[in-house]
């Protein structure tokens, strides 16, 4: 599944360290740690009727990826959130609309390396783009890839890095096969998640989902599982051997750019759309409608 061309886009303003420009005429200098090391955080936001689904949850955890990466400089909430405003406000941003929340650990003095190099501030970046949830409602189907994520010893899974190379490496492998998504399995052959999203499956009426030790946290993934425990669901975090992918009545992925996914389709097993994702969809539709955060923006007149 390619995401296709969408014209609003065309005349995008975006926001780098609250200077507002146009997509084609804004510029990051090649001294920024994103562009010399991959040396940046990032949150995906979702734009529901003027408010950011979760805001609150995505800025705690864009701050926890900075700290762990000990970013010096980077900016307070109240500023990011007022660029986020500016950002959505300049191109008349109201509902369906995603986010790209992007902090890096700023410009450096010379090429290299090492942060000691680094001027102390953190560059941030806004993007936000007319964009509906990603995916294809009626399903997607998923090949196992090769690639496997690495364990925390190896790179800290909380760390919510735009260095994404084990997942586009893994999505290259999707595309040779023809799917729409590849999935990822740990070092020692769980399920980890897909090259985008998290995974659950249910199984003889009961929600399952992997641990986090080889893959992010994720905050649509939270989300569900606090639905399940606030409505009675029966659900369980821990190991998913592969093999035991294939005994599931359902599979779904979780995420901000697409929100929930049926999985019709893995590795040439079909799955039913069934009535634990059916049930979930709606108990997320209701999450979202109830969110009661002041709105960032007004719709437009």
């Amino acid at each position: 599944m390619r995401q296709k061309y969408n014209e609003l886009n065309r005349d995008l303003i975006v926001n780098i360290n609250g200077e507002l420009a146009h997509r084609d005429k804004a510029g990051v200098s090649p001294f920024d740690s994103a562009v010399q090391n991959g040396d940046a955080v990032w949150e995906g936001l979702r734009l529901y009727e003027g408010r950011v689904f979760k805001l609150r949850e995505h800025l705690d955890r864009l701050r926890k990826s900075a700290e762990l990466l000990q970013y010096e400089g980077l900016p307070d909430d109240d500023y990011i959130v007022e660029q986020l405003t500016r950002t959505l406000e300049a191109n008349g941003m109201y509902d369906g609309v995603h986010v790209r929340l992007t902090v890096s650990r700023g410009l450096k003095y010379t090429s290299g390396l090492d942060p000691r190099v680094n001027l102390g501030r953190c560059s941030l970046f806004v993007l936000a783009e007319h964009k509906p949830p990603v995916y294809d409602k009626t399903g997607i189907t998923l090949i196992t890839a090769q690639h496997r994520r690495p364990p925390a010893n190896v790179l800290n899974q909380v760390i919510h890095s735009c260095n994404q190379l084990t997942s586009i490496l893994a999505k290259l492998e999707a595309n040779a096969a023809g799917a729409d998504d590849a999935l990822l399995l740990d070092l020692n052959g769980n399920l980890a998640e897909t090259n985008a999203t998290h995974v659950f499956i249910a199984k003889a009426g009961k929600l399952l989902t992997s641990t986090t030790d080889a893959c992010p946290t994720g905050i649509t993934r939270a989300t569900l599982l606090g639905l399940c425990q606030q409505h009675g669901i029966d659900h369980a975090v821990r190991d998913i051997p592969h093999a035991e992918l294939f005994e599931a009545e359902e599979m779904f992925v979780t995420g901000t750019m697409g929100e929930l996914v049926p999985v019709v389709e893995l590795d040439g097993h079909a799955y039913a759309i069934g009535p634990m994702y059916e049930r979930l969809s709606e108990l997320f539709a209701a999450e979202v409608a109830r969110c009661d955060d002041p709105p960032l923006v007004s719709q437009p007149r």
